[in-house]
């Protein structure tokens, strides 16, 4: 073979050198249609006045001397990072983030498996099940959370329904398990909510994946571990990031049962910011609990995103 006949399959070889490639950038890559930003413009402003400007008022009035009643009510000042000192000093923050990290575990772990465990029995069960356990579960995700708060209360306390039904005699379970009995409420109020998102997951998994399985003598558990979980697991992580967003800002079930008591037992964030900017008159220091909530619940709506994009 010559060298030019060598040079020659070289350079047909080389993808560069085709002359039919396309130079420039590719046509089928993502860019920036102009025209999108006219109909983009309402939603953009609307984000901006309803959410990024009120956000970073926020964050300036966490850095003021801002009070509900006195002199500095209307002329406040800027004090810069008086308040984040006085956060760090706080004995009561850490045990506030301690105890909100523990709600919203164990609100996220039990609404998951409750919700997964109810979806999976509603797919087995006849017609008039489904309707009625589904209607009860779906009511009480429903259900504002005064009313749940209330009702939870009302079947916790000494004298209530759980302590009539069980005949404890004045057992008073929320004032001796308050944080367990709080998280109960927020897993039976969430669970609806997981039920009808694992419902439809569940009905998307394709029927001939399970019955290969069965043909190849897989057990139930085999089955659930092996072939639905992983089919589940896009499904499970937006679940969690969900309901985590969604109790790290619950406030009123937790404040209509115990009003962060007692003994600050379940005094979240949420309830500890309520308390310093209203009842205790320090609207700066309630503003700037309020903002750590900001951050973290940015953190987990990234999360949020990142996997959205990655079952896309």
């Amino acid at each position: 073979m010559t060298g030019t006949q060598a040079t020659g399959m070289m350079t047909s070889c080389d993808p560069g050198s085709d002359p039919h490639r396309p130079i420039g950038r590719r046509l089928d890559t993502e860019r920036l249609q102009w025209g999108s930003l006219v109909l983009l413009f309402p939603a953009v402003a609307l984000l901006v006045v309803l959410f990024l400007i009120p956000i970073g008022y926020s964050f300036y009035i966490g850095l003021t001397n801002l009070r509900l009643l006195g002199p500095t009510s209307i002329h406040y000042q800027f004090t810069g990072l008086t308040n984040v000192y006085q956060l760090a000093r706080d004995s009561l923050f850490p045990n506030s983030l301690e105890l909100t990290a523990l709600f919203v575990l164990g609100s996220v772990a039990g609404t998951v498996v409750m919700g997964l465990v109810l979806a999976m029995l509603m797919q087995r069960s006849n017609t008039l099940v489904r309707i009625a356990v589904g209607g009860v579960v779906v009511l009480a995700w429903m259900m504002p959370a005064v009313t749940a708060g209330t009702t939870w209360y009302a079947s916790t306390v000494a004298g209530g329904t759980i302590d009539a039904l069980t005949r404890l005699g004045q057992t008073d379970f929320l004032h001796s398990n308050p944080l367990l009995i709080v998280t109960l409420a927020n897993t039976w109020s969430q669970c609806g909510f997981a039920m009808l998102v694992f419902g439809a997951a569940l009905r998307n998994i394709p029927q001939e994946v399970v019955e290969a399985a069965t043909l190849e003598n897989a057990t139930a558990v085999q089955r659930f571990r092996l072939v639905m979980l992983p089919l589940l697991r896009p499904t499970i992580v937006t679940t969690v990031l969900l309901i985590t967003l969604l109790s790290l800002g619950n406030f009123a079930l937790i404040y209509v049962m115990t009003q962060g008591g007692p003994n600050n037992a379940t005094n979240i964030l949420s309830v500890y910011s309520y308390q310093q900017a209203f009842p205790y008159n320090n609207l700066a220091y309630g503003a700037l609990i309020g903002d750590v909530m900001v951050l973290i619940t940015a953190v987990f709506g990234f999360a949020y995103v990142r996997a959205l994009k990655a079952r896309i």
